[in-house]
């Protein structure tokens, strides 16, 4: 066959960057970024070239695999689906639904088949045992979008190519490309800022990538993030440069409830001079358009929620929520919120089992999971079923939760590897790899700095033998609900009923007939046949206001002033009158994301590993030489969790009393078969991160600021 050009965008992180693939014979040759695309503008990352490492990787399932005492042995779908099914169903069946578990890893949502398709057979399972990588990461953005805006996915996005000021808290795009805010081509957009006369600046306890390209760079103490963000809201006050739209209500009380976290009362736990303090915040109110921002830094500590609730607090305040250049709500061609696609969300409805930890939109905290997996009693989890997750190296306290799925009923993992989690399933069945699939972003799109729109149909035809994820969702949510019937005239009787028909006459829709019929109905002169006709992708426009009609509170009204966020304020009084964040040799640890790396996986990518380690724990020089520690030997590093064993890097990036740690390693457990993995040696974070100690409002989990000694071997 003769070689082809075909465009498409990456799904493997949240920039969403438009590619150009080369494609012979069916295999993609090469890759490159796509120039024209409206969003990306050609930016491209490591991780879009190993699309091709991926679709040809000798340790990629194609066909389902059944775990036997003699191995992992490759069986035909239609016993696959049996095998699932019966599990699934005689699990119900003897324990209730409750006793079913299911957990929907961080892939679940970049995938077009799997939002179409998973997400009503999941919801045929009944349980309330639902997790998902969100408390893991961004569990406060979305309570306080409900709190604030009314839908958990009403996120106002920074506005970086208008903005004179941004503000950086705890988040790193130059190595992620934007996250909760779809921003590729970032370093060229903070260029663009620069060269406009703007500022961008930092808060991290970290020197990163973003730091080195930015204005401004403060060190701050881990979990300390909130004291700082109050503060600044008290010298906006204080300044009197509020500009508060008139559908914003509680302007008062949080006048009253910041009026003691000033600077100077702040300024030596978090570690940033009163007087920087305080002309952050004024230049922040003095910018003609700003916008402050906060990502996993922020949400994954102890006061994640509050943080969250105050960058959106600080926005409002100054006026720059729904103001071009500050933070706005997209218009994406497809509106999960006005289609109603995705819910608003509730929150507290019903508590877990054992932990009595609050649910969000359905989902109980993963830090309980292994909680309501080994604690006996009725609801206990006996069967789970993993949706392109890898819990045991992302959830705190991995080395329990390992243990635990090992002691399990049944478990099935959707998955094209066996990892560390899908080694202990009875089935796996795995997907189709992303070039062999349609692709639609219809959550990032809708996250974008820029609204745009792009169908991406298949690059090349998918191997022999595999099945696309909404084949296989849907093959089992038509099985599934016919085995629950006892008898063949009850099951019968249950297929003729208008619900079971209406769902099934759903699933069986492709994604891509879904997308059409979605896009039609939004009225915009777009279909699935006309964005075929721009296959670089359909630019829409900037960010443009729309307060208040956008809003979706009861009552079209912001209310900044929350029960359960003010509930939070006095152990923030303890925290800035008792600046005891650590005691003795403790050291305060935070996680870190590298351009090269995908979480909790791609580590057996080749031309993602190769070059230097990039699993090694940094510390300050000082906090070294203190503890009689050589840079490059192998330390222990203990928390109240537990202990490993790691390499450490001495790094003058690091605040001093600060360690880092990257998340998503620790592929070295027994019956992990990835080939190349064994060349990445770093320990698993999570196996130090405790499970008990959660964010107070959300029980998101705390990654950062995780208090630990390291001592040498």
């Amino acid at each position: 066959m003769p070689m082809t050009k075909k465009y498409g965008s990456c799904n493997l992180c949240e920039a969403v960057c438009g590619l150009e693939f080369t494609v012979e014979n069916n295999a993609v040759t090469s890759i490159r970024g796509d120039k024209q695309d409206p969003l990306s503008r050609g930016h491209i990352c490591p991780k879009a070239l190993s699309l091709i490492d991926l679709h040809e990787d000798p340790d990629r399932l194609v066909k389902p695999v059944r775990r036997t005492r003699d191995g992992w042995q490759e069986i035909e779908w239609d016993l696959a689906y049996d095998l699932v099914v019966d599990g699934l169903v005689s699990t119900r069946k003897q324990y209730g639904a409750n006793a079913v578990g299911v957990y929907q890893g961080n892939p679940s949502v970049h995938s077009l088949g799997s939002m179409t398709h998973g997400i009503p057979f999941t919801s045929m399972l009944r349980t309330r045992n639902r997790y998902s990588a969100t408390s893991l990461d961004q569990l406060p953005h979305q309570l306080v979008n409900h709190l604030l805006y009314g839908h958990q996915l009403a996120l106002p996005i920074p506005d970086i190519d208008r903005t004179d000021f941004f503000l950086v808290l705890g988040g790193n795009p130059m190595a992620s490309n934007g996250s909760m805010m779809t921003v590729p081509d970032f370093a060229n957009r903070v260029r663009a800022l620069q060269s406009r006369g703007g500022t961008l600046a930092v808060v991290d306890p970290r020197r990163t990538e973003t730091a080195d390209v930015a204005d401004v760079h403060h060190f701050i103490r881990p979990g300390t993030d909130a004291l700082l963000l109050l503060s600044l809201i008290n010298v906006v006050i204080a300044s009197g440069r509020t500009r508060v739209a008139d559908y914003v209500d509680g302007v008062d009380e949080v006048t009253r409830l910041v009026q003691d976290f000033t600077p100077s009362a702040v300024a030596d736990v978090v570690g940033i001079s009163a007087e920087e303090i305080v002309t952050l915040g004024t230049r922040f109110a003095s910018a003609e358009a700003a916008v402050a921002y906060g990502r996993m830094g922020v949400s994954t500590q102890r006061f994640g929620t509050v943080c969250q609730w105050a960058i959106q607090v600080l926005n409002i305040l100054t006026g720059n929520l729904d103001r071009v250049g500050g933070a706005l709500l997209s218009d994406p061609a497809i509106d999960l919120i006005d289609r109603s696609i995705v819910g608003r969300g509730h929150f507290d409805k019903w508590r877990s089992r054992v932990r009595d930890l609050p649910e969000f939109a359905g989902e109980f905290p993963c830090s309980t999971l292994v909680d309501e997996m080994t604690t006996p009693g009725d609801g206990r989890i006996r069967a789970m079923a993993v949706l392109s997750g890898n819990p045991a190296l992302s959830v705190p306290g991995g080395t329990k939760l390992d243990d635990a799925f090992a002691g399990l009923d049944f478990m099935v993992s959707f998955d094209f590897y066996i990892n560390e989690t899908s080694r202990h399933a009875n089935v796996i069945l795995p997907p189709t790899m992303s070039l062999e699939r349609d692709h639609y972003d219809l959550v990032f799109q809708a996250f974008g700095v820029r609204n745009t729109a792009k169908f991406s149909p298949a690059v090349v035809a998918k191997k022999p033998g595999a099945k696309a994820e909404w084949e296989i969702y849907r093959d089992l949510a038509i099985r599934y609900q016919a085995a629950l019937s006892d008898s063949r005239l009850d099951r019968v009787r249950r297929r003729l009923t208008p619900t079971s028909l209406t769902t099934e006459a759903r699933l069986r829709l492709s994604p891509r007939r879904t997308v059409d019929l979605l896009l039609r109905s939004a009225r915009k002169g777009l279909s699935v046949s006309t964005l075929s006709k721009s296959p670089h992708g359909t630019d829409l426009g900037p960010l443009r206001p729309g307060l208040p009609g956008k809003l979706h509170t009861r009552d079209k009204r912001v209310h900044l002033v929350h029960d359960v966020v003010v509930a939070e304020l006095p152990a923030l009084h303890d925290v800035m009158h008792h600046a005891a964040v650590t005691t003795g040799e403790e050291l305060l640890m935070i996680g870190r994301r590298h351009l090269r790396s995908n979480n909790s996986w791609m580590h057996n990518a080749p031309r993602l590993t190769k070059g230097r380690p990039r699993h090694q724990l940094l510390a300050h020089p000082d906090d070294l030489a203190s503890r009689g520690i050589d840079d490059g030997s192998v330390v222990s590093v203990t928390s109240a969790a537990g202990t490993v064993r790691i390499e450490v890097l001495a790094s003058d990036r690091m605040m001093p009393g600060v360690v880092s740690m990257p998340h998503g390693f620790g592929h070295q457990r027994q019956g992990v078969e990835l080939s190349v993995a064994t060349t990445v040696a770093g320990p698993s974070a999570n196996d130090v991160t405790d499970p008990q100690h959660v964010d107070a409002v959300s029980a998101n989990a705390i990654l950062n600021g995780v208090p630990v000694t390291i001592s040498p071997t």
